[in-house]
């Protein structure tokens, strides 16, 4: 088993790296984890739409390039479906017994994702009707991943 994590940008913060090393350690107990970090594009101020829909499509070629047709690809995008923890564990399973070896979660950045890379995926979610900094939700998705394998395992941690 295997998942990927391909997300824009960096992170800067000191307590969002901890965590992600953390739930990353966490994880390695169950599958490969491999976390791609694509430089995200500089935004002017003010964009106009056609700037916007260009600072996307040039991210979008480059999570393009790290996707394997051989990959189940779940994009986190505030208009794909909303899943509980044990709905999420189950999708996963399923995508295990399907024969497919890879998930890859893909997070935009702060301009979300073009629709190239939505329409590459095989599946959509958004963990919430708020919009949250795509360096604290690459934490809580490797939160959401870490308690899944658990729930699939019945191990305690989930309440």
């Amino acid at each position: 088993m295997n998942i990927k994590i391909i997300c824009i940008g960096k992170i800067k913060e000191n307590f969002l790296v901890d965590g992600i090393k953390e739930y990353s350690k966490r994880i390695s107990k169950y599958c490969k984890l491999d976390i791609i970090e694509i430089n995200d594009k500089k935004i002017p101020d003010n964009p106009n739409q056609a700037e916007i829909e260009q600072i996307k499509l040039q991210e979008a070629n480059e999570i393009l390039k790290h996707i394997s047709s051989k990959d189940y690809t779940i994009s986190l995008d505030l208009k794909g479906n909303f899943l509980t923890s044990e709905e999420l564990a189950k999708k996963t399973s399923d995508i295990y017994i399907n024969g497919y070896n890879t998930i890859t979660y893909i997070i935009g950045g702060s301009l979300g994702l073009h629709k190239t890379v939505l329409e590459k995926c095989n599946y959509s979610i958004s963990f919430s009707k708020m919009t949250f900094p795509h360096q604290l939700f690459r934490l809580i998705l490797l939160e959401q991943i870490y308690r899944s394998f658990k729930i699939n395992n019945n191990e305690t941690y989930h309440k």
